[in-house]
């Protein structure tokens, strides 16, 4: 991986159909060569979360995902114990004569449960893991705070067993929405990328490889629309890029040449996903976002 080039990056999301600017390409690029987590921040559904499993695709690596959640302990995230077969264990062993080694073998790998950040520091491969840490501000601080030291060393301790480090550090992605702001020492950690939403050319281009039979005029259209409702102050959850594509592959699978008023509204629940939005822009005119 040392010898991976910026061009040959920018040939592994090609061939993934990623779109990526030259701001990208040169965030991931450095954060490999640096060996440096990269902090991704910006808009939901404008490809933060896709960048890691293009990377693990594109390099022949397991991606390893940890989904954050309010309320994620350290704990959850490294490890647990299989307390059933430990206890069907114990159960075939009690008339068991050396009770210490009976504790040595249930306190084993063999009943350990891996979890994300474990499993990351144990992968064996010729080349290190994707590490996805998804939706970081989700977390909570104190799960932060913890991250910032496994980062830091890319080690765990389990008492029973002991300390595990990993032998290549992993390829650390961290995504997060801005849903809360980030702690400076984490930020310090990392090296950074903003996403935001893309330009009309961008998106455009995006649909033509992601929806290639979508015919052109509708595909201009598409994106015209999107950028208008983006731009309404009264909508609450604005379309990514995700909600795009979901919109572009409904319409083409309907077989819509020419898009109006009539038929959009038809599609709305592709492009707004809250009550309020879907509320508005029924009472939206698009034929004037059209024109």
């Amino acid at each position: 991986m040392d010898l991976l080039t910026l061009e040959d990056l920018k040939k592994i999301f090609e061939k993934a159909n990623y779109v990526a600017d030259d701001n990208i390409l040169f965030s991931v690029y450095l954060s490999l060569k640096l060996k440096k987590p990269l902090l991704i921040e910006g808009e939901p559904g404008c490809g933060k979360t896709e960048i890691a499993k293009v990377l693990a695709q594109g390099l022949n690596t397991e991606l390893i995902r940890l989904q954050c959640y309010e309320g994620l302990t350290a704990s959850e995230t490294i490890y647990e114990w299989d307390y059933m077969r430990q206890l069907i264990e114990i159960k075939i062993r009690e008339n068991s004569k050396n009770p210490e080694e009976l504790e040595n073998y249930i306190f084993s790998e063999k009943f350990l449960l891996k979890r994300p950040l474990l499993k990351a520091i144990l992968h064996e491969g010729p080349i290190p893991p994707v590490l996805l840490i998804d939706e970081i501000d989700r977390a909570d601080e104190e799960f932060e705070g913890f991250l910032l030291e496994f980062l830091a060393e890319f080690q765990v301790t389990i008492p029973e067993i002991g300390t595990f480090k990993a032998k290549q550090e992993p390829i650390v992605i961290i995504t997060s929405n801005r849903t809360r702001e980030l702690g400076d020492g984490l930020r310090r950690r990392c090296l950074y990328l903003y996403i935001g939403y893309p330009s009309y050319e961008k998106e455009l281009k995006i649909i033509k490889l992601k929806v290639p039979n979508l015919n052109e005029k509708v595909s201009e259209q598409i994106v015209r629309i999107v950028s208008k409702i983006r731009e309404m102050d009264n909508i609450l959850k604005k379309p990514g890029i995700s909600e795009t594509l979901d919109f572009s592959k409904a319409i083409s699978e309907a077989k819509i040449e020419r898009l109006d008023s009539s038929n959009l509204k038809r599609f709305l629940g592709c492009l707004v996903k809250n009550p309020d939005d879907f509320s508005t822009l029924l009472k939206v005119d698009f034929n004037s976002l059209l024109a």
